[in-house]
């Protein structure tokens, strides 16, 4: 019993001393990997002290460290990024064409010219306004749209989902591109298997086995769910290079509302015609190579863009911008702080989950101290309960800074915002930390006074569908939630 005993404990030691190992080259690999954002850091040191066994594999599974393979993958993607945008020049371009001055369709452009530089310097992003845009406030209206558009494709159709469900819309589209394949219509689809996890393959393989092509962004293997975190959140679908779409609005019957807890659903998606849908096309080509593996083939993809697409009567201008792990800094991040510090007069804000960073908190409070009328609307019921009180526990910095904030009848999971009458973005870009430094993103900044009146008119009807968030409401409510918006408030870097 005794030699029982003595083995137990040696074991029992020999354990402890390998975790407490693993947990000092975790801290480690923190301090060195994580060092751009200490709040993360010392956050995940805490989770590790705190909780070995766990927080190591939270951190293997979350964290950005121990990926060394991703790292390549993401740095040929960079170079992908870097080394591809628009070769051509003509008059609907900027800065690409800078021959003599360029003339601008609107003023809402022209007053932002800062923007639109930051956007071609960090994101090879250039400006086009021979375009056309119809905003959708709800999944009916795109889905209506976008099934009438697949059916009309004549050569290709390309698209990019964080989520295809295997319910009634996703079965309708999925049978529609079945059909466009078997009539000799290109149709490319990358899904993300973490955002698909609970969708059967067969979905997928009937659209393969009706000779459409299939690919998984970040495959669930081992190696995969060392970074789980890097998802590809982008909803994109181009349509014979002549017509995109992008947005909040994944393919699912809840999206439509038809799911009586988070309903009603309130989404915006946007459909462009003109040339900006060429440089939305790229950002799917560079994606696809990416996912498959096949980077020397891009350039023959690119052949098939037609880069001098001016064949609209379109004026409205664009940028699409992407954002990622893949790229030095978060374009999309930095563009919309810069858009926050730039406004002289307002500034509108959809968003499901409100977890800043401490730069967007700056902005939005050197805004509003600035005499900028800010409105925010976050959902009124909740998809996610956790993210939901770290959402929560943000709205009193909001309130402090004389931000007006709402509740929306109903679960928001729009994307948008507004400023100045001038500028709107819309696309798949959360408020929060996860979106603005971990996923791969997708929006597109629209450079149109009539464009960003049409967006306000809607934001305010949604307003008379919220309910505001005073001080008094604020502080009325329960004692349990107060408790758990200050726990899980505590782990808001990690998310």
């Amino acid at each position: 019993m005794n030699e029982y005993l003595l083995t137990y404990e040696k074991f029992s030691s020999f354990i402890v001393s390998i975790i407490y190992i693993i947990n000092f080259i975790t801290i480690v690999t923190i301090l060195f990997l994580e060092k751009k954002d200490p709040s993360r850091s010392f956050m995940w040191i805490i989770v590790i002290s705190i909780m070995p066994i766990i927080g190591f594999f939270a951190y293997l599974f979350f964290g950005r460290g121990f990926k060394v393979s991703l790292q390549k993958k993401l740095k040929l993607k960079k170079i992908l990024e870097k080394k591809y945008s628009i070769p051509e020049n003509n008059n609907n371009m900027y800065p690409v064409n800078n021959i003599g001055p360029f003339e601008f369709n609107d003023k809402s452009a022209e007053n932002n010219i800062q923007l639109i530089n930051m956007f071609y310097n960090i994101n090879n992003s250039v400006f086009t306004q021979n375009n056309t845009v119809k905003v959708f406030p709800s999944a009916q209206d795109k889905f209506k749209y976008l099934i009438e558009d697949i059916k009309n494709a004549k050569e290709s159709i390309n698209l990019v989902y964080f989520i295809v469900k295997n319910d009634n819309i996703g079965n309708e589209i999925i049978d529609l591109l079945c059909k466009k394949a078997k009539e000799g219509v290109t149709v490319r689809l990358i899904y993300d298997e973490i955002g698909c996890f609970f969708t059967p393959k067969k979905l997928f393989n009937r659209l393969i086995k009706a000779g459409g092509h299939v690919t998984k962004f970040s495959p669930v293997r081992f190696e995969a769910i060392l970074h789980a975190n890097y998802r590809n959140h982008r909803k994109i679908v181009v349509i014979d290079n002549h017509i995109g779409y992008l947005g909040g609005i994944n393919i699912g019957d809840e999206y439509l509302g038809l799911k009586k807890k988070v309903s009603p659903w309130r989404d915006t998606h946007v459909r462009i015609k003109g040339l900006a849908v060429s440089t939305l096309q790229l950002r799917f080509f560079i994606d696809w190579v990416y996912a498959t593996s096949t980077e020397d083939k891009l350039d023959s993809y690119l052949k098939t863009i037609n880069f001098n697409n001016i064949n609209n009567n379109g004026t409205t201008g664009i940028q699409i911008v992407s954002s990622g792990p893949d790229m030095d800094k978060g374009s999309i991040k930095l563009g919309i702080n810069k858009m926050i510090l730039n406004a002289k007069k307002s500034i509108y804000i959809h968003t499901p989950y409100l977890i800043p960073d401490d730069s967007m908190l700056d902005a939005l409070q050197i805004a509003s101290n600035s005499g900028v009328e800010i409105y925010v609307i976050i959902p009124g019921k909740p998809d996610k309960k956790i993210v939901y009180h770290v959402t929560y526990s943000y709205v009193q910095q909001l309130l402090n800074y004389n931000i007006k904030v709402y509740k929306y009848n109903g679960f928001l999971h729009s994307k948008m915002i507004i400023v100045d009458d001038e500028i709107v973005t819309i696309g798949t870009t959360n408020f929060d930390i996860r979106s603005f430094d971990l996923h791969f993103e997708i929006n597109a900044f629209i450079y149109d006074s009539k464009i960003a009146k049409e967006c306000i008119e809607q934001f305010f009807k949604d307003i008379s569908s919220s309910e505001r968030i005073t001080n008094e409401i604020y502080d009325s409510r329960g004692l349990m939630n107060k408790f758990l918006e200050g726990i899980f408030s505590l782990f808001a870097p990690l998310m």
